[in-house]
C-alpha cells in the first residue's frame, strides 16, 4: 500500500467513517503451503474498550475457513469508488495519468464464535442491511429448521483488529485547476477540496 503523507484522510474518524459505508471487504489470509486465500463477506465494524473489531461469518470448509484456521492473521480490504484520471486533465498534461480510490487495509487475528455467538450475528447483520428489524427477510420471520440447517454450514467470525493503514488518494497533489477538471469529469467525491 502507498505509504504517502499527502494521500491520508485528515481525521482517524474519516477512515472508520468509509470503513462503515463500505462493508464488504475481501478477507485474506495464507493457508499452509504459504498460498494465498481470499474471500468477499460483508462485516459489522464494533467497537469496544477501544478496541475495533470486524464480525461476519464463513462457510465452513472452504479453502479460506481452513486456512484461517491454520494462521489466525488476516486482512481486510475495505473499497469504494475508484476512477481512472486521465492527464489530458491536467493543467500540464505531460505527465503520468494515474487512478483515484480510497482503500484501508486492516490487518487482524481471526477468532471462530461459538454457534450461539452465530445466530446473534445473523440478526444482527441481517437487521443492519435490512435497516428494518420488521422486514419479511429478518431472521425471527424464517423457520427455525432453515435457520439451523443453514447454521451447520457457516461459522461466525470476529478479528480484532491490530493495524488500519489507508490511502484516499484524491488528487491531492494537483493545482486547483487540474482538481476542477478532474471534478467535472469523474465527479468531487474521488477529489480532494
Amino acid at each position: 500500500m502507498y505509504n504517502i503523507p499527502y494521500f491520508k484522510a485528515n481525521n482517524p474518524s474519516d477512515v472508520i467513517s468509509f470503513m462503515k459505508e463500505n462493508p464488504f471487504i475481501t478477507l485474506i489470509g495464507v493457508d499452509a503451503n504459504q498460498q494465498p486465500v481470499a474471500t468477499q463477506i460483508p462485516i459489522l465494524i464494533k467497537e469496544k474498550k477501544g478496541k475495533l473489531y470486524l464480525q461476519g461469518h464463513l462457510m465452513r470448509k472452504q479453502d479460506h475457513t481452513l486456512a484461517f484456521e491454520q494462521n489466525p492473521n488476516v486482512l481486510a480490504i475495505f473499497t469504494g469508488n475508484h476512477a481512472y484520471v486521465s492527464a489530458s486533465w491536467y493543467v500540464n498534461p505531460q505527465v503520468a495519468s494515474t487512478w483515484n480510490y480510497k482503500s484501508v487495509h486492516a490487518k487482524g487475528i481471526i477468532h471462530f464464535m461459538e454457534s450461539d455467538g452465530l445466530y446473534d450475528l445473523l440478526v444482527e447483520l441481517t437487521n443492519h442491511f435490512e435497516k428494518d428489524e420488521d422486514s419479511p427477510a429478518a431472521v425471527k420471520h424464517l423457520s427455525k429448521d432453515y435457520v439451523r440447517d443453514n447454521m451447520k454450514a457457516i461459522v461466525g467470525i470476529e478479528i480484532e483488529i491490530t493495524a488500519i493503514q489507508h490511502v484516499f488518494k484524491l488528487s491531492q497533489n494537483r493545482d486547483e485547476a487540474s482538481k476542477q477538471n478532474i471534478k467535472d469529469k469523474i465527479g468531487t467525491d474521488l477529489v480532494s477540496d
